[in-house]
């Protein structure tokens, strides 16, 4: 079988400084989706529903919640050869720095990865948010006898500026490459895409982030200590010496880079047929199994929303909105166009008699929140109204951030009683 020859490597990703707050903390691949999964659980699923079952996880920036997250996630037989595996940057006789780039990352954990048996490397992001089956590309790989494959995807001209964007020939091969082209390029730079992308106007083949690279060759690329990323040099320096292919992708696709895309991404998980399907049992997406009760809702309407498990709901309205595990929500509260994180425990009885401030976990009673990001662990008080939309300036503060209208509580952050936004 060919994916027992692939070694799949995912990207955690820099700093993650526009997904910010959400990265204060913890690192781009940690970050909470769908009120239940965390980013890196995407990656790891569909190379686990491909049969792909050797991972290795790069990152850098506090690390800890994913290493904690993988440790308690990604358990396979004794007998089998699968594993998921967090390399953070490491000091190095031969290496001193941080990962300055995804190809510094794979370069700088090259040791790792050459201690075990593979003829292709899968390299994939760690924040992006899809299904799909690599063995296809794979396959279309060894059969076209391509020393690189890139997964595109047809985009319309508004968006092909924000990606690296390639031509092809006839059987697929790319022949040019450019990084973020300015609109007036872009009439130069139409593909052949399939009859329906071309009716949605969608003439662009943009670069997913998604490589195959056979061993051999990955291991003399990463032998040239001046190239530090994939997309703005390893890639167009390659393309005129190895046969790269494209391998088009036709299914839904987001790069989950920044606060509005991540706010999209969840929110569109309500629709009643949504882009990304949790519900397909052929593309499973795991995440760590817990132990919890199920969701308890008392007296709230209820309109497009997501609850997973756990959450103590006693709103009077939840509507377009994703509740994250271990939720509460008070009496009379309005939830509209918001994500709710959850929390990471609840409260017992002595901690609620304990507690000096008076405020629980969770949302409280009479709130109106709309257009908000919650995160974990936070605590809300009675008679909040937060109100986000694009009316709001951005601003940041020791307890929210606004952006683009956006409005993101902090973890663990408390908002007191009567508060406004």
């Amino acid at each position: 079988m060919i994916n027992n020859k692939v070694l799949s490597i995912i990207l955690g990703g820099g700093q993650g400084s526009r997904l910010y707050p959400l990265t204060a903390t913890r690192s781009k691949p940690a970050v909470p989706i769908a009120g239940k999964y965390r980013l890196v659980d995407i990656p790891i699923s569909n190379c686990i529903n491909s049969d792909i079952k050797r991972m290795f996880v790069l990152t850098q920036f506090n690390s800890a919640s994913l290493n904690r997250h993988i440790k308690n996630t990604y358990h396979f037989s004794f007998f089998s050869s699968a594993f998921v595996d967090v390399l953070a940057a490491e000091q190095t006789p031969g290496n001193e720095g941080w990962f300055q780039g995804t190809a510094d990352a794979v370069r700088q954990s090259m040791h790792h990865f050459l201690s075990h048996d593979f003829e292709y490397a899968l390299i994939l992001s760690g924040d992006q948010l899809y299904q799909m089956d690599f063995n296809a590309m794979v396959d279309a790989h060894v059969k076209a006898k391509a020393e690189i494959s890139i997964a595109t995807i047809p985009v319309n001209a508004k968006d092909a500026t924000s990606f690296g964007i390639l031509k092809t020939d006839d059987k697929n091969v790319i022949t040019s490459f450019v990084e973020k082209p300015d609109a007036s390029l872009l009439p130069d730079w139409t593909s052949k895409v399939s009859p329906e992308m071309e009716k949605e106007g969608k003439n662009h083949l943009a670069s997913m982030g998604i490589y195959i690279f056979n061993r051999k060759l990955l291991v003399e690329l990463m032998s040239n200590p001046d190239t530090n990323d994939f997309g703005k040099e390893i890639i167009p320096q390659s393309i005129e010496k190895h046969k790269t292919l494209s391998y088009q992708f036709e299914g839904y696709w987001t790069d989950i880079g920044n606060i509005d895309s991540f706010f999209e991404a969840n929110l569109g998980l309500t629709d009643d047929i949504p882009k990304f399907n949790l519900y397909d049992k052929d593309q499973s997406v795991y995440t760590r199994a817990r132990i919890l009760p199920t969701s308890k809702i008392s007296g709230t309407a209820l309109d497009r929303a997501v609850i997973a498990e756990g959450c103590i709901v006693h709103a009077s309205k939840i509507e377009k909105s994703v509740i994250g595990i271990r939720s509460r929500i008070g009496k009379e509260t309005t939830i509209i166009n918001t994500y709710m994180m959850g929390n990471d425990s609840y409260e017992s009885l002595s901690e609620i008699e304990s507690n000096k401030i008076n405020i629980l976990m969770g949302i409280g009673e009479r709130c109106f929140i709309k257009n908000t990001i919650i995160d974990k662990n936070t605590r809300i008080g009675d008679d909040v109204r937060i109100n986000g939309g694009k009316h709001l300036e951005n601003i940041e503060t020791d307890t929210y951030v606004i952006k683009d209208g956006i409005v993101v509580i902090k973890k663990g952050a408390i908002i007191p009683n009567g508060f406004v936004i």
